[in-house]
């Protein structure tokens, strides 16, 4: 094993030497072996449930104040041992220190936003308009709830889930990606430390994540599903929710188009391109996946945007001058591979990169290409890589179609001189969220969610937390 290792793990999730059930967690800017966890199976899943469920009504009745205590502590903690929390992402994940910093600063904000909203989650009371009766509409938790999460923002994507359950009253089993399960036991220890009573937050790190998840969704008490993770598992997911009528909450694939017209501030749309594009090496479902830019700037665009690839320095995460980690997995960088050369094939013209580099780790050189055609998969798969595929168009509505020409929904980028033609724009692109002259789009009081088959409900903002209530309307007189 490596001589780094996370500062602290519950005993629960140590793995014993020599144990048959246990995995390895890996660096994967070395392939190198970080430390080995226990591997839970459906068994210590519904003896987390069990848990979770025992601590339901305790928690449902704790006050809104209490609950908001917690999550303000949790977020102080985070901001504070942020440099840990970056470097164990940077560890397990790979992602450079300073994508990793931005990552816990906006995942602390997530437990500080539901801290405030939690408070105000106020019913209402009214005299219904015939006179005969009062109305009165309540919110009550969901209950327990399974939040399942990815690799690729293992903190982030635990707080956006975890924040508006705890703020609600639920209790929920956190079931996070194999490949980082690190981060999400350090989240779960935070939250321990800042007063989270026992059950309220159970944790489940397993590799057989379709049988456990399974499992736990065929009990009674989990009520609802939180997924994040590619549109094929989330439609199994709903599937199987559909049996027992649970509620879901689905953040799912993206195919993002990035547009910039022949009026927009070039130097804006390339930096704007850069966050898009580059946040964590393109592994992420907002990250640009086709760029679509007018003939008038085109050439122009191509160049600076080549330029600022190539001085994107790829090396580990740790390592402060990186800009670029490895990706994921093996896996990862033969799919991205395989896209790119399938454009290639058909005619793309590789302006820089296109070649998975020599040596130990899961590296992707920052990668251009031009004159991409239609029928390339490099322009309907997701990437999730450092790939930029551009194609050149003339008319903006010929550009809109292509844009929402794709089961996805996600998010959209547009960059334009023209506000008030932005707008109208941002009003046709088929997608949750838009980003007009902005490379980002993610806040915590912003409605984060997609539309198609990019997901169900929404994350963050007020409506996230909604997503974790059930509304009560009590009809009554006096």
């Amino acid at each position: 094993m490596t001589a780094t290792r996370p500062a602290r793990t519950s005993a629960r999730f140590e793995a014993a030497e020599n144990e048959a059930a246990a995995f390895e967690v890996h660096d994967p800017a070395t392939g190198q072996v970080i430390t080995r966890l226990a591997d839970f199976g459906v068994e210590e899943a519904l003896a987390a449930l069990d848990r979770a469920t025992a601590a339901a009504p305790g928690w449902a009745a704790t006050p809104a104040r209490r609950r908001s205590d917690v999550l303000q502590r949790a977020h102080q903690a985070m901001i504070d041992q942020r440099e840990e929390l970056a470097g164990l992402i940077s560890l397990e994940n790979g992602k450079a220190l300073d994508d990793a910093r931005a990552e816990v600063t906006y995942a602390a904000e997530y437990f500080r936003w539901y801290a405030e909203e939690g408070v105000r989650l106020r019913g209402e009371q009214f005299i219904n308009p015939a006179g005969t009766n009062r109305v009165i509409v309540e919110h009550e938790p969901v209950g327990v709830c399974l939040l399942v999460t990815p690799w690729n923002f293992p903190a982030a994507m635990a707080t956006r889930k975890i924040g508006p359950a705890v703020a609600a009253g639920c209790t929920a089993i956190l079931k996070p990606a194999a490949q980082t399960p690190l981060t999400a036991i350090a989240v779960a220890n935070i939250l321990t430390d800042a007063g989270l009573p026992e059950g309220v937050l159970e944790l489940v790190v397993t590799t057989r994540a379709r049988e456990v998840v399974r499992a736990l969704m065929d009990a009674d008490p989990v009520r609802l599903l939180s997924f994040t993770g590619s549109t094929e598992v989330g439609r199994q997911l709903l599937s199987q929710a559909s049996a027992s009528v649970m509620r879901t909450t689905m953040e799912l694939g993206g195919n993002a188009p990035f547009l910039v017209l022949d009026d927009a501030d070039l130097d804006a749309a390339v930096e704007g391109a850069m966050l898009a594009k580059m946040r964590n090496g393109g592994q992420a479902c907002t990250a640009a996946n086709r760029f679509y830019v007018q003939a008038g700037v085109h050439e122009e665009f191509v160049s600076a945007l080549t330029e600022r690839m190539a001085s994107v320095v790829v090396g580990p995460g740790s390592d402060p001058a990186t800009g670029c980690g490895p990706l994921i997995d093996a896996a990862a960088v033969t799919k991205v591979q395989d896209l790119v050369d399938d454009a290639v094939s058909r005619g793309a013209t590789c302006r820089l990169g296109g070649e998975r580099p020599s040596g130990p780790g899961t590296f992707y050189p920052p990668t251009v290409l031009t004159d991409v055609p239609p029928g390339a998969r490099i322009l309907h798969e997701e990437v999730f890589g450092p790939v930029a595929p551009v194609v050149r168009f003339d008319d903006v509505d010929d550009a809109v179609a292509a844009a929402n020409a794709t089961h996805y929904g996600l998010v959209s980028y547009l960059y334009t001189g023209d506000l008030a033609a932005g707008l109208r724009l941002s009003g046709r692109l088929r997608a949750g969220m838009v980003g007009l002259n902005r490379g980002l789009v993610s806040d915590p009081a912003a409605p984060f969610g997609g539309v198609k088959q990019s997901g169900v409900g929404r994350e963050g903002s007020r409506d996230g937390l909604l997503e974790y209530v059930d509304v009560k309307y009590v009809a009554t007189g006096w």
